[in-house]
C-alpha cells in the first residue's frame, strides 16, 4: 500500500521547466535532454508527481550533460497525483496509474530510443519510478539500472534482477526502510553474476533525491551526493 511519505513536499509542476524539450516518444509526451549523438541514452522514470517536477528536469539536464540522452517520459498521461484533491487520495489515484501500466508503456520508449541510433540504454527510477525500472531490469533491454528511494518494490523482485542495480535509500523512510534495503543487498550479493551497489543516506527521508527544499543546504548536498552516485552508476555501465 502507497504510504504518507509519497505524497510529502510536493513539487510546484512546471511544464517550461528544464533546459530541454518536450516532444512525442513511444506514444507519450516526454521531456528530452541532451544529443541523440552521444548514443547513450537514459530512461528517467518519475514518481507519482510527473515528469513536470523541476528537480526531476534538473536531474536530467545533469545526467545529460554528462555525455547522455535522457528522456523522461509522462507515464502519468497528465494526471500526476495531486496532494490536495481530497476526493482522489493516494489509494483511489494509484488504481488508475499501476506501476505495471508504466512499466508496459516503457518498453516502446526503449524501442523508440534504439530505433533512433541509442545504442545502450540506462534506467533510473524514482519512488514509484523505481518499482517501474525494477520490471524492466528483470530482462536483458537495459544496460543498467538506478533505483532512488523505492516505493512497491519486494525482495522477490531483486531476485529477478538481471541487470546491474544501485539502490539509493534514505535512513528515514516508511515505504522502504532500511531493513528492507539491506535484504535487497543480502539478496544482491548471491547473485554474483549481477554487480550490485546498496547505500543508506543519513538523515534524509523518502524522495530526498528530487524533493528537496532548494533553500536546505544539507539537502540539496544529499541530493547532489545521490545523483553523482547515479551518474557514476551509469558511466560505469552504460558509457
Amino acid at each position: 500500500m502507497a504510504g504518507v511519505q509519497c505524497c510529502e513536499n510536493p513539487p510546484t509542476l512546471s511544464s517550461s521547466s528544464g533546459n530541454g524539450c518536450v516532444q512525442q516518444l513511444g506514444g507519450l509526451q516526454t521531456y528530452v535532454s541532451g544529443s541523440l549523438d552521444s548514443k547513450l541514452g537514459i530512461l528517467l522514470v518519475s514518481d507519482i508527481y510527473g515528469y513536470e517536477a523541476p528537480n526531476l528536469r534538473k536531474l536530467a539536464d545533469k545526467v545529460a550533460a554528462a555525455g547522455f540522452y535522457v528522456v523522461v517520459p509522462d507515464f502519468l498521461h497528465g494526471d500526476p497525483f495531486v496532494r490536495e484533491n481530497a476526493e482522489r487520495p493516494l489509494p483511489v489515484w494509484i488504481q488508475s496509474h499501476g506501476t505495471d501500466k508504466g512499466t508496459e508503456e516503457a518498453r516502446p520508449v526503449i524501442e523508440a530510443l534504439k530505433s533512433q541510433g541509442i545504442s545502450a540504454v540506462g534506467a533510473a527510477g524514482l519512488c514509484w519510478g523505481a518499482k517501474v525500472v525494477g520490471e524492466l531490469g528483470k530482462s536483458d533491454d537495459l544496460k543498467a539500472i538506478v533505483m532512488a528511494h523505492p516505493s512497491f518494490v519486494t525482495v522477490d523482485d531483486i531476485k529477478e534482477i538481471k541487470v546491474p542495480i544501485s539502490i539509493l535509500g534514505a535512513e528515514i523512510d516508511n515505504m522502504s526502510p532500511p531493513e528492507l534495503l539491506k535484504q535487497f543487498e543480502e539478496v544482491l550479493s548471491t547473485k554474483t553474476e549481477v554487480d550490485s551497489f546498496v547505500k543508506i543516506f543519513p538523515v534524509v527521508s523518502h524522495g530526498w533525491t528530487v524533493r528537496y527544499n532548494n533553500e536546505d543546504e544539507v539537502a540539496v548536498k544529499a541530493a547532489e551526493e545521490a545523483h553523482k552516485d547515479l551518474l557514476e552508476w551509469f558511466t560505469k555501465y552504460v558509457k
